[in-house]
């Protein structure tokens, strides 16, 4: 058997209470690695870290990746618990679709907060820690929203775009201290909030894929933990499509 591709180490993600950042957190875990959950939710936090074994290899933290001081604590956790932050994959995000014409000033401000300030945020506390420690791998959750844009989110895309712009200028800040940071752009995945989209919508997207079929969450999970491992030790600054083909 071969060793875990995480082993002794510690990942932090965030968004990680529930769909792709607890599968994420779940295949690490299985793959040796102890995690620190992040979440706006508290309880379903903490449930999620109990699933994933509890304290000896998972805890939950309520943290609201838009707040400096809540990162700072979510980090200090794990440096607490486990000794170390060897992995952080910035996953939270949220959706406030509507068109260009329609959507509110708030709307865009919130989706732009969570998702591009957010993941600046995890990646600049997270790469204090791992310059010090001279190795550390970070994970950014973009999106193909962010390559081609979608309809109904000028907010998303946006923010999704940015967070690979984001990614390659600190990957180029951190390269020379042994940091990688790199990104991942899903297309569409198979998860309640898609399945839950009108027929005709799920039929058209279906139709942009050259492999014809929905990704799976753990799809996702695997390219993470690609990217977190030293399977990838060569890669910095890139982004991963995991789309099936679509808009290739």
């Amino acid at each position: 058997m071969p060793n875990p591709l995480l082993s002794n180490r510690t990942a932090v993600i965030t968004g990680a209470a529930q769909g792709i950042g607890f599968v994420i957190a779940e295949l690490f875990v299985a793959e040796g690695a102890r995690v620190v959950l992040g979440d706006l939710d508290a309880d379903a936090v903490e449930l999620a870290a109990k699933r994933l074994g509890g304290p000896e290899t998972a805890i939950g933290v309520r943290c609201n990746v838009t707040d400096s001081d809540d990162m700072d604590a979510l980090l200090a956790a794990a440096l607490r618990s486990y000794g170390t932050v060897d992995i952080m994959v910035n996953n939270a995000g949220i959706t406030r679709d509507a068109t260009m014409r329609t959507m509110t000033e708030e709307q865009f401000d919130q989706v732009i907060t969570v998702h591009l300030k957010g993941t600046w945020n995890g990646t600049r506390k997270a790469a204090a820690i791992m310059r010090e420690a001279k190795h550390g791998a970070i994970v950014n959750l973009s999106s193909l929203s962010g390559k081609v844009g979608m309809v109904g989110q000028t907010n998303y895309s946006a923010a999704k775009a940015g967070i690979v712009g984001l990614s390659k200028a600190a990957a180029k800040e951190l390269a020379h201290h042994g940091v990688r940071v790199n990104a991942i752009q899903p297309g569409l995945i198979r998860t309640p909030m898609t399945e839950a989209m009108p027929q005709k919508a799920w039929d058209q997207k279906m139709a942009e894929i050259p492999m014809g079929r929905a990704g799976e969450v753990g799809e996702v999970a695997s390219v993470a933990l690609f990217l977190a491992s030293d399977l990838s030790s060569y890669m910095t600054g890139t982004v991963l499509e995991v789309t099936g083909g679509r808009f290739m």
